[in-house]
């Protein structure tokens, strides 16, 4: 089918999918972004040949999965992230990747840069989805929420790095001076966003909200794409920048607009979660290498593996290394949303297949073991903290939490 065909398919399988998850949800909680990722499979060459998309759709769904992290890096609040907590997330990511990468050569047989990409997906964390449950359960800002955003935090960015580390095909040394040079930009930029910003700043933010100006709108789509373009320079992902620019978008708008920033965020997350983010999850299933998995039962049987490796190598540091003020539940909870993952998981593979790191068959195995942890492990930690007696959130925050992109 033409662009503006498959264009128009992936849409209504965005539109369709929030249907589906209203008509099941009574009997059971399927996350939304299983639906778009199962839809799209369906349109894809693998199942019906409906859509087949081009540079045009693939770009916007790259726009997808920049959009979803830097809303990521938006939600995190560094004010309550520190101290002991922040201490603990930045122990238990390299614990996770040196356990990671191990189990990665004796997976490959010895293959380096095959260890490399299977390790560095097994320790991401899909903060994006996870932190919308928290926030519609009323959790976000609660000492549980916090101690998810660190360490989702911290699983989010340190692939995001590992990536530009060892998955950039040039020596690590000379990725390594790029990473510490847009570290130094980044820094700079960072402390220009916490300078007092000047008046107008703000009032034209409120006289442009309701019109067709959307000052801060567009200011903060300008924010994106020079973080985005700064990486691409660098030479370094551009997810790295998406991440960066939610944190300075955070700080530019909290202080320059405090008044405005969650309806100038609300405007943001409507462009991604209405738009971009859906497009990228139904583009990952239109791609997803279905045969290459069913063919094969060795590759199926590595779904539940994966899963089981998402948990262990990602969620066995998370639950060793949490606060010791959370109760065992909150532990075990935090273990699982740490362990949820997908997008990095489709991003690796993605890398690794491209560069001839991984085989097909190996990467749909990861990203199905993905999707499973998306279907599975947040409905988990949700049941056990509401059976062990945590907090469930206010009235009506599970029928809300359905309709969000988590669920």
């Amino acid at each position: 089918m033409t662009q503006p065909g498959t264009l128009v398919l992936i849409m209504a399988a965005a539109v369709l999918a929030p249907l589906l998850v209203h008509a099941t949800g009574r009997r059971v909680r399927v996350p939304l972004v299983i639906f778009e990722i199962v839809l799209g499979i369906l349109i894809g060459p693998q199942v019906l040949g409906w859509a087949h998309p081009d540079e045009v759709v693939d770009t916007l769904a790259d726009l997808g999965l920049s959009m979803l992290i830097f809303l990521a890096g938006y939600e995190i609040e560094f004010a309550a992230v520190r101290g002991d907590t922040l201490r603990r997330s930045l122990w238990a990511w390299p614990v996770s990747l040196a356990l990671g990468i191990g189990l990665g050569f004796l997976f490959s047989g010895g293959a380096v840069f095959e260890a490399f990409v299977v390790g560095t997906a097994l320790t991401s964390t899909a903060l994006g989805t996870v932190l919308p449950m928290l926030r519609d359960g009323g959790e976000l800002r609660s000492r549980f929420g916090t101690v998810v955003s660190a360490f989702g935090a911290v699983g989010e960015f340190g692939p995001v790095v590992a990536m530009a580390l060892l998955l950039s095909g040039r020596r690590p040394a000379e990725s390594a001076a790029l990473l510490a040079a847009f570290a130094a930009v980044t820094a700079a930029a960072v402390l220009w966003a916490l300078r007092p910003r000047p008046p107008w700043f703000g009032e034209l933010t409120e006289r442009t909200l309701h019109s067709s100006g959307q000052f801060a709108v567009r200011f903060v789509m300008l924010l994106l794409a020079c973080m985005l373009g700064l990486a691409e320079v660098f030479g370094l992902d551009v997810l790295l920048g998406a991440f960066a620019a939610g944190v300075l978008t955070r700080l530019v708008l909290h202080r320059a607009a405090p008044a405005s920033s969650e309806a100038v965020l609300g405007r943001v997350e409507a462009l991604g979660f209405g738009f971009l983010v859906p497009l990228f999850y139904v583009v990952t299933g239109i791609e997803f290498d279905l045969d290459a998995l069913l063919d094969d039962p060795a590759a199926l049987l590595l779904v539940p593996v994966f899963l089981l490796l998402f948990l262990l190598v990602r969620g066995g540091p998370v639950y060793l290394l949490a606060p010791r003020d959370l109760r065992r539940a909150d532990r075990t909870a935090l273990a699982l949303f740490a362990s949820t993952c997908l997008p990095l998981v489709v991003a690796i593979t993605t890398i690794g297949v491209d560069q001839e790191l991984l085989g097909t068959d190996r990467a749909a195995a990861l990203v199905g073991g993905a999707m499973v942890s998306v279907l599975v492990l947040p409905l988990v930690a949700t049941r056990l903290r509401s059976k062990d007696g945590g907090r469930a959130g206010p009235p009506g925050a599970a029928e809300g939490a359905r309709d969000t992109e988590a669920w």
